[in-house]
């Protein structure tokens, strides 16, 4: 089995992750068991938006660093989600990508185009326009580790300005995934993707939080 490299890309990844107020026991039982990783992933910063739809949760939409980045749901084995990274689109982005394969994955009525190729505001504004869908502003500080050869990471998240605190563990392989929960005594919490949390607080879906 090869080692997981964080910041390379691998086939489709396992995800534990979950959203909520305070996991001061769990980040510290994380960088505690962590194995020593590259520099450049101890911490990170990035302003992000996601783009959310009413009717979708199986695409995961987001802008960072210019660049649109579209990851599908595959498939849920013993409660964990399995993503697989489809697109990666630049601005401007054709009328053709967006009808084709950007709002297709959004799961919500085509918008009317009538220019060839769209600028970020241009697409921003098409997205505000758009009665089932929401652009949400992302700002991550992110503290990466490495346990159990799974990606791990501890983020401070804020959504439109509302902080929350994301924890995860990510590989190919469950049984790995299962073991780092187990160890930093996450067993029991619910699993949260980055679209459930963006929902849940920005009151697109009436649920809680992990805590």
């Amino acid at each position: 089995m090869s080692e997981l490299k964080i910041g390379e890309i691998s086939k489709p990844r396992f995800e534990f992750r979950t959203f909520g107020q305070d996991f001061t026991e769990a980040a510290q039982r994380m960088a505690r068991l962590s194995v020593p990783i590259p520099e450049k992933v101890w911490h990170r910063e990035s302003d992000e938006i996601y783009i959310m739809s009413r009717t979708n949760d199986l695409n995961n939409t987001k802008i960072r660093d210019g660049k649109m980045d579209v990851k599908c749901y595959v498939q849920t084995i013993d409660g964990l989600e399995q993503w697989d990274p489809k697109l990666k689109a630049e601005f401007p982005i054709s009328a053709a990508q967006l009808i084709e394969e950007i709002f297709p994955a959004f799961m919500v009525k085509q918008p009317d185009l009538d220019k060839e190729e769209y600028t970020f505001d241009e697409f921003i504004a098409i997205i505000d326009a758009h009665p089932d869908l929401q652009a949400v502003k992302i700002h991550k500080e992110r503290f990466g580790y490495m346990v159990n050869n799974t990606i791990c990471e501890v983020a401070n998240v804020l959504v439109n300005g509302a902080r929350i605190v994301s924890i995860n563990s990510e590989s190919t392989e469950l049984e790995d995934i299962q073991q780092t929960v187990k160890d930093v005594k996450l067993e029991g919490v619910e699993n949260i993707n980055y679209l459930q949390a963006i929902k849940r607080v920005i009151g697109m879906k009436n649920l809680p939080l992990a805590n």
